[in-house]
Order: structure tokens, then C-alpha cells, then sequence
């Protein structure tokens, strides 16, 4: 079913302004899942139980295959039906079962503070990281990360069920909040930390605008990358992209509120900027995916379901 909202109908679905995060809406997205798929394309190293198949075989719940029994091998797991019928002694082998945790690292800091058209880019980032953190609880794994500001942070480790997922989005909803005498961190900084949260075989994503990505932080996404799957999320406004010719706005002219319109540069000046911004975005993409990380654009000028929705079908 499609989930296409115009902008007016999903703002008031979620009785949201698009400048705060509160709770009930980012419980709204329990209900729209489905667009995402967080099966792992990568070897599950945890060696908790949980509900993802490992690749290593050994006594677990899923049945691999059979082959000839070899000396050490457990006599409990020997199948009696291909022996018999072979004349030669067979065993079963089974592929483990292993949990994967999935952390979301979530930018809230002074540039994600900004929104053109329809929210803040650091709102669609919580309704983003929602969306993941519902999906996460659907299909049974513990979910943590980082959620931080320039004023505060959140580090929470895994934890399953809906306590997992509530405790996330109530981090989402106090860390957006203005705050004094806490301690914020920044992207790097933010990065170090989950690099030391993380376990080998979870997912991670990365939801920020990437604006101040720096040699630190690769390194540690690169650390993070060599172990876990990454999934970078950019996320983006339309006026960081591209310049409109005209921007119109309310000015205080002789004690009166009045519309004002002011150009923004010439053909060839909007044109220079916009391929600097995708330049600089293409160079962002081509440093995470060499990386091994998987990139997401994500516009905060759209509904994330109907971004989400349309990249589910692309794939």
C-alpha cells in the first residue's frame, strides 16, 4: 500500500511543526515499517543466540546439511536414515543461530538545526532513526547507539523489546531539547564512542549531514566498517543543494510587517554552487563507500516514508 502524504496531511498525521521532536510522533512510526529491510549481508560474528543465521556451522536451531561423520563428532547429531540407506555413517550439521545488535547514531548538533521547506534536517534524522528503531524491535534484535547535541548526549547500549525502542526515542525527544551544564559531543567524538560500543557482526547507521566529516571521524568509521555492517545516512535540505533564483521573506519596514523578495545571484553563480554541493556530496559518498559503508540520501523536504518507500521499490 502506498504511504505518499502531502506534506500538510503527514505534518498533521503527526501533529508535528517540523522544528521539535516529541514522542507521539515518532510513535506513529511503528505502524510503517516495512519499507526497510535490515536482513545482515555480512557474517554474523556475536556469539549471543539470537535470530540471524552465522555462517560457521555447529549445534544450533537450523538445519545445514549432512556429511560423513569424522572422528570428534558429537554421536547425538549422527542421521540414522542416511546412514542406513548409505551403508556409511552420516552426521548433521547445523548452522548457528546468532543475535545482531543494530545501533543508530544520530546527529542532532547546531547544523542539523536548519530546514528550508518542510522540517529541520535534524527532525527528519529522529523520524529516520524511528523508523529504524521500530523495524529493530519487529524483527527481534537489541537495539543502541549514540544519540548526541552540542549540548548533551545519550549513550545507550543494547537492549531488546519495545524498552530498547522507548528508551531510544525518548533520547531522540531530550537531546533535541535545548540544554545547559550537560556535556555535548561532536561528530568525531560521537563516532569514537559508538567505535567503542560496537560488537563485531551489528549494524550500524550513521544519521547526520556529515557537514563536519573529518579525518577523525573517517578513521573511526573506518574501524567500525571493518567488523560491522555501516549504513551512512545523509541527510540533506534542498537550499543546501541548490540556490533558488528569488527568496522571499517578512521584513519590519516603518514598524510594519511586509513580504519582501531578494535575488540570490545570477544563472551562472546558482549553477557554480550547485555543482560544488554535489561535488562535495559525491566526494562524502565515494570516501563512505570505499569505506565498505552503504550511503542513503535523505531530503528533509519529503516524508521519510515516501522516500523510504520509493528506495524499498527501487531496490
Amino acid at each position: 500500500m502506498s504511504s505518499h502524504f502531502s506534506a500538510s496531511s503527514w505534518l498533521q498525521q503527526l501533529s508535528a511543526d517540523g522544528t521539535t521532536v516529541n514522542l507521539p510522533e515518532l510513535l506513529w512510526y511503528q505502524r510503517h515499517t516495512s519499507v526497510l529491510a535490515l536482513k545482515p549481508t555480512i557474517s554474523i560474528q556475536s556469539k549471543l543466540a539470537g535470530t540471524y543465521l552465522a555462517r560457521s556451522k555447529g549445534r544450533g536451531m537450523e538445519f545445514d546439511e549432512v556429511r560423513h561423520y569424522q572422528p570428534g563428532d558429537d554421536v547425538r547429531t549422527i542421521d540414522w536414515r542416511v546412514t542406513a540407506r548409505s551403508g556409511k555413517v552420516h552426521t548433521k550439521l547445523f548452522r548457528e543461530e546468532k543475535e545482531r545488535p543494530v545501533f543508530i547514531v544520530t546527529d542532532l548538533t547546531d547544523s542539523m538545526r536548519f530546514g528550508s521547506s518542510l522540517l529541520f534536517k535534524s527532525v527528519q534524522a529522529a523520524h529516520l532513526a524511528a523508523v529504524i528503531a521500530w523495524h529493530v524491535k519487529q524483527h527481534g534484535d537489541k537495539l543502541g547507539g549514540i544519540v548526541f547535541s552540542n549540548q548533551q548526549h545519550r549513550e545507550l547500549k543494547p537492549q531488546g523489546r519495545s524498552h530498547g525502542v522507548l528508551r531510544y526515542l525518548q533520547a531522540l525527544q531530550q537531546c533535541h531539547q535545548p540544554a545547559s551544564n550537560q556535556h555535548g559531543l561532536s561528530l568525531s567524538q560521537a563516532l569514537g564512542q559508538q567505535r567503542r560500543l560496537c560488537r563485531p557482526g551489528s549494524m550500524v547507521y550513521i544519521l547526520s549531514d556529515f557537514n563536519l566529516l573529518d579525518q577523525q571521524a573517517l578513521r573511526h568509521i573506518r574501524a567500525i566498517s571493518q567488523h560491522n555492517e555501516v549504513t551512512c545516512c545523509h541527510i540533506a535540505d534542498p537550499l543546501e543543494l541548490t540556490l533558488p533564483a528569488t527568496a522571499t521573506g517578512l521584513a519590519a519596514i516603518q514598524h510594519q510587517q511586509q513580504i519582501i523578495t531578494a535575488e540570490l545571484g545570477d544563472t551562472t553563480l546558482r549553477r557554480r554552487y550547485q555543482q560544488q554541493q554535489l561535488q562535495l556530496q559525491l566526494q562524502r559518498q565515494t570516501s563512505m563507500q570505499q569505506l565498505g559503508c552503504k550511503w542513503l540520501n535523505i531530503s528533509a523536504a519529503e516524508p521519510i516514508i515516501s522516500q523510504l518507500e520509493r528506495t524499498h521499490h527501487e531496490r
